[in-house]
């Protein structure tokens, strides 16, 4: 199954790029241990292990795309993270395909509240309209 969302974060492009590939500020907005480079080809760990799979590509402030790992797939499941500016701060486009049956509700449960809602969490700001 497919996943594919817009979320609005009260930050620029350019902070939340950071946010999503910066180790220790990873571990700033999870609040658990993150491994991270921004680095085609290297493997990272989030939210103390709960995701692994590997880096594929990375366009600096704007593309983020990665496989996760979830055990004997026939093909890959691949998250591609696109950011946009917003007159709010920044439309974050999230597109997860392959995520098996069994995992889709955890998988939406998660975008929605732990990644993404943790995120926009540490982007709160009040004085934006």
């Amino acid at each position: 199954m497919n996943f594919k969302k817009y979320y609005i974060v009260n930050a620029e492009p350019e902070l939340v790029y950071k946010a999503l590939t910066r180790e220790a500020t990873i571990e700033l907005w999870s609040g658990l241990k993150a491994t991270m480079q921004e680095i085609p080809d290297t493997e990272f760990s989030l939210f103390d292990q709960s995701i692994e799979g590997r880096n594929i590509s990375f366009v600096e402030n704007s593309t983020i795309v990665q496989e996760w790992y979830f055990g004997d797939l026939p093909e890959p499941s691949i998250v591609t993270i696109k950011l946009h500016a917003h007159k709010k701060g920044t439309s974050v486009e999230v597109n997860h395909t392959n995520i098996p049956d069994a995992d889709f509700e955890n998988m939406e449960y998660g975008w929605d509240e732990i990644y993404m809602g943790s995120l926009q969490d540490f982007f709160v700001d009040d004085e934006r309209d």
